[in-house]
């Protein structure tokens, strides 16, 4: 009990130091997930030892369920934060980027771990499915908060928003086929890949996450109309619907992370959620209340040893991963992306592709399906990177390309 005491009375003292110097935060180089990081590092075997999650039981279990959630609350704050009409406007750009754009992240990653760390094909492609998404919950803090509303355009964050929001579900097919050719012979294991994991759980976990999205909707209209609701909650409406998607889909054996990012966008379509959620200030606080535990929690289990034994090799293929999986990409692609009008806004939006929470979940996801953890030490190292790298730009970034937007009368 006394860990699970001090457990409460971290995340507890945490949220208050982020909701009060929120704004200090927000201008600054420590975002609020590298905060958590460096305070469950603090507190770890690694630190001052107050915590000791090898106690709790699987921590890896506990991590990949921990991220699960995480990434289903932050999907849905995603979900609701957009402008109803956004993703089915721009489902050009959204097509592109989630068709080519994610696969040649997943593919220049992959090749870039195969060519530094020397390892088979299939295992580097672990990595390269790991790390491909672009992370909802970093990049929240990027594209939220006062500096990215007063300088960053609008179209922009929407897109970044929408993109991470689909490609942490859509990422799945991929992180899961060299699971598959691990695992399977190869001919069940490409039936596998298509019959199931595409038609089944990423299909059927669209169709029932949007169709639960959908009927919450008309309940809370229907409920609304004849005044049986006695001072309605809408984020505990949310958050309840993100539970049930995340624990029906899980149980049909779907794609339960997709689903809520589905649900969300049906839910929204119905009520407007965007007003709502504002009114409520739902995504402000699912950000500081709901997705600092597994930043805490990942601090605490941090695999230095084996980091350290990356070496220089390490170093190098997370410097490469951080300018090539994404930038390039964005570049080459920009002609497709209109919202993309200038080439200051494409660089940053090449820049900003975190890689988060996502990349934790899915290399927990390899572990307990191979038994490597190779994807868990590299996707991890990257990780603690990304957070630095983004989480130190971000505002310089934003500032600096507000000023020249300013300066050209835009």
């Amino acid at each position: 009990m006394e860990q699970l005491n001090i457990a409460f009375a971290v995340v507890g003292g945490l949220v208050l130091v982020v909701g009060l110097l929120s704004s200090p935060l927000d201008r600054s180089w420590l975002s609020g997930p590298l905060f958590a990081f460096l305070l469950g590092v603090a507190l770890g075997p690694h630190g001052l030892s107050a915590l000791d999650p090898a106690a709790w039981g699987d921590t890896k279990k506990i991590l990949e369920e921990t991220a699960r959630l995480t990434l289903g609350i932050s999907l849905m704050g995603i979900a609701l934060r957009l402008p109803p009409r956004f993703p089915f406007v721009h489902w050009r750009s959204l097509l592109v980027l989630l068709s080519i754009g994610m696969t040649a992240m997943f593919l220049i990653g992959s090749l870039l771990t195969h060519w530094i760390l020397g390892l088979p094909l299939l295992m580097a492609l672990l990595v390269g499915g790991t790390i491909c998404a672009t992370d909802p919950v970093v990049a929240s803090s990027i594209v939220t908060g006062g500096v990215a509303k007063e300088n960053l355009p609008e179209d922009y964050r929407h897109l970044l928003s929408t993109e991470s929001g689909a490609n942490d579900g859509l990422a799945y097919p991929l992180v899961l086929l060299p699971v598959l050719l691990l695992t399977l012979p190869a001919g069940d294991a490409w039936l596998d890949w298509f019959g199931k994991v595409w038609l089944w759980e990423v299909g059927g976990g669209l169709l029932i996450g949007a169709g639960l999205g959908w009927g919450v909707g008309r309940a809370l209209r229907w409920s609304e109309q004849r005044g049986f609701l006695d001072q309605p909650s809408f984020l505990s409406i949310t958050l309840a619907l993100t539970l049930l998607v995340l624990g029906f889909g899980a149980l049909l054996g779907t794609n339960s992370i997709l689903g809520v990012f589905a649900a969300g966008l049906a839910f929204d379509q119905e009520v407007g959620g965007k007003d709502r959620s504002e009114e409520d200030n739902v995504q402000e606080a699912v950000n500081i209340l709901l997705t600092m535990p597994v930043f805490i929690l990942f601090g605490l289990i941090a695999p230095w040893a084996e980091w350290r034994a990356l070496g220089l090799q390490g170093g190098l293929l997370v410097l490469l991963v951080l300018l090539l999986r994404r930038l390039p990409v964005i570049l080459l692609l920009r002609p497709w992306l209109p919202l993309l009008r200038d080439q200051p806004i494409t660089l940053i939006m090449g820049w900003f592709g975190p890689i988060g929470v996502s990349a934790l979940y899915y290399a927990m996801l390899v572990s307990s399906r191979t038994g490597y953890d190779l994807a868990w030490t590299v996707g991890s190292l990257i990780v603690v990177a990304s957070m630095l790298a983004h989480g130190m730009t971000a505002a310089p970034f934003a500032y600096r390309y507000g000023r020249w937007r300013r300066d050209r009368g835009g």
